[in-house]
């Protein structure tokens, strides 16, 4: 217990140097955090991802819920209904075109067909916990990155629920799309709405709540709540979380929205101390989250790594030739961040090991080849947070700095932007 305390409290303090790192030499602080986890885990094995047995889906499942909470705290109403149209677009191409390629890619493998479509799935979707951490600290405009949050919270979505559509379908004997389809849109419309709902019944109590003893966490508490009560009814907690963060952050815009005879009470929003609060608990779990994912990188499967680098170069081509033929004429710097903004997660690495489980359930193998699906996967998550990261490197002269000359939007037409727009300059 001793030594578990000390690499916990060692684990902040070095984040906290990792940021300041970012912040002076553009070293991504998310690669410095998931080689500490590689040298716990895979090198020293002092930690295994077996030893934190049932923690870790608890701890990935609240990393998500804050890092979308926060987002959505931070994000404008009037910017979503601006952006609707480009991050539905980029989503949904970019989602199909990702599964797409890798199920080829898996079949080229030796995957059946049903199979490569999952392992397409669950590897079609970003990763919030990572995307949304570093579109904060690149320069790039607000519509870009409403866009790119938004695509990371609904791809998630997309991931889990066809992932899931098609694992059903191998225990029923057959597949139907239409079921699919309808389970995601009524996934996202009533996460949506449960998420929003409680948003306005937890800003009208906000003030009362204040007058409480030690009343700093129950608004992390409320949306536990509402995080479980969606993922209980079947929807997406993910997807309520972000919906609960943006009622929160647009009291004025949801109260403007409330017919006059029922205004009876004002809406209020999160204190700036509080949402500095819930900031630095959303980098504590983003801290231990990326060391988890170091401890899973499976490097004694070298087919796996090697199936997972043709992959990630594969998605980061696809993407690329994406934005190249659907992006122009986007300003230079929001076209580059949106095409390498493409790694992999949290929902990925939770879907990955689900296969697994169920053969384990059943007792036979029900689906074909579990454990190298999931190798596979965190093998993606691992060279996609890669080269994110060398990418952001490499082009951090013209993504990353004081955003005093923000980039224009892409435009209210989806990814077509505005020919009109004013181009940014790019620095000498």
């Amino acid at each position: 217990m001793g030594m578990t305390l000390i690499i916990l409290g060692a684990l902040i303090f070095f984040a906290h140097l990792f940021a300041y790192w970012f912040s002076k030499l553009r070293i991504p602080d998310v690669l410095l955090l998931m080689m500490i986890g590689i040298l716990i885990g895979p090198v020293f094995h002092w930690v295994t991802a077996d030893m934190l047995g049932g923690v870790a889906g608890v701890f990935a499942s609240l990393t998500l819920l804050f890092v979308l909470f926060d987002s959505g705290v931070d994000m404008s109403i009037t910017s979503i209904r601006k952006t609707w149209r480009g991050f539905v677009q980029v989503t949904l191409l970019s989602f199909v075109l990702s599964a797409v390629v890798v199920a080829i890619i898996a079949h080229q493998m030796g995957f059946e067909w049903s199979v490569s479509a999952m392992l397409g799935t669950m590897l079609g979707g970003t990763a919030a916990a990572i995307v949304i951490p570093l579109i904060r600290q690149m320069r790039v405009s607000e519509y870009t990155r409403t866009v790119l949050t938004l695509e990371s919270a609904l791809s998630a979505v997309l991931a889990i629920v066809v992932s899931l559509s098609i694992l059903q379908g191998f225990e029923m004997g057959r597949f139907s799309v239409g079921r699919m389809a309808f389970k995601v849109l009524a996934t996202v419309l009533m996460a949506l709405l449960l998420g929003g709902l409680g948003g306005i019944v937890w800003s009208l109590l906000l003030e009362r709540v204040r007058r409480l003893p030690h009343p700093m966490f129950l608004t992390a508490a409320f949306l536990f709540v509402v995080y479980g009560l969606s993922e209980a009814l079947g929807f997406s907690g993910a997807i309520a979380s972000l919906a609960f963060g943006i009622v929160l952050g647009n009291t004025n815009f949801v109260f403007d929205l409330v017919p006059l005879g029922f205004k009876t009470n004002p809406l209020h929003s999160l204190k700036p101390e509080e949402k500095s609060f819930y900031k630095e608990m959303l980098f504590i779990f983003k801290t231990y989250f990326f060391v988890y994912i170091g401890i899973c990188i499976p490097f004694t499967n070298r087919e796996a790594l090697m199936y997972g680098l043709i992959i990630t170069v594969a998605l980061y081509v696809m993407r690329f030739l994406l934005l190249a033929v659907v992006g122009r004429p986007n300003t230079k710097v929001d076209r580059m961040v949106v095409s390498m903004m493409i790694p992999k997660g949290l929902a990925s690495a939770v879907l990955a090991s689900i296969p697994e489980e169920l053969n384990r359930s059943v007792g036979y193998t029900l689906v074909p080849c579990a454990t190298m699906i999931k190798h596979v996967v965190y093998a993606v998550i691992f060279f996609s947070i890669i080269v994110c990261s060398i990418l952001v490197l490499a082009t951090k002269k013209y993504t990353i700095g004081t955003p005093d000359d923000e980039s224009e939007p892409i435009g209210d037409s989806g990814l077509h932007g505005d020919p009109n727009h004013k181009k940014l300059t790019e620095p000498s």
